[in-house]
């Protein structure tokens, strides 16, 4: 018989979820930034194929605007995430990140004919949603999406859209 698992103390998981709805608010904005209609954004714990995931993004089918490359909006939107984690903790958390680190790999393997090529690709695709979630409507939207989130765990689409438009605002008074 196993053991039960140790319980973490309130500050680390206060600190945890905060990381979370930094990163799926990262992943909310960047679709909204590049025209994916969102259906809701949560970080309620859910069940993976394989284990529990903390946290998700649930994008709509279509598009709001017409994009000129639909894979790299893709592999933006899944690289938000951590970005928007690191402008909160600091750092990247490439392990809290895998399943969109995979993803992305997924997406740029037809583009990539070698693993350096990846890499390059990965380190541009990385360096452009830094630079997007860098401007301050972008980053003060994450902020009011996660401190929402915080509240009431999910948040829906028409919400996160709001909360784009507002920090856009915010950010045009300033």
């Amino acid at each position: 018989m196993s053991e039960p698992p140790l319980k973490k103390d309130a500050a680390m998981d206060s600190a945890e979820l905060t990381a979370t709805a930094y990163h799926e608010a990262g992943h909310a904005v960047m679709a909204v930034s590049v025209g994916r209609p969102i259906q809701k954004v949560t970080i309620a714990r859910g069940r993976m194929a394989f284990g529990v995931r903390l946290g998700a993004c649930e994008l709509q089918k279509g598009r709001r605007k017409t994009s000129h490359d639909p894979l790299e909006d893709e592999a933006l939107i899944y690289l938000a995430g951590m970005v928007a984690e690191a402008h909160c903790t600091g750092r990247y958390c490439p392990r809290g990140a895998n399943q969109d680190l995979l993803a992305v790999a997924r997406l740029l393997q037809s583009r990539a004919g070698s693993a350096p090529q990846l890499q390059k690709i990965q380190r541009r695709l990385l360096d452009k949603t830094e630079h997007i979630l860098n401007d301050p409507s972008h980053a003060k939207a994450i902020q009011l999406i996660a401190d929402e989130l915080m509240v009431k765990t999910t948040v829906t689409g028409r919400a996160v859209r709001h909360f784009f438009e507002q920090a856009k605002a915010l950010v045009a008074k300033s």
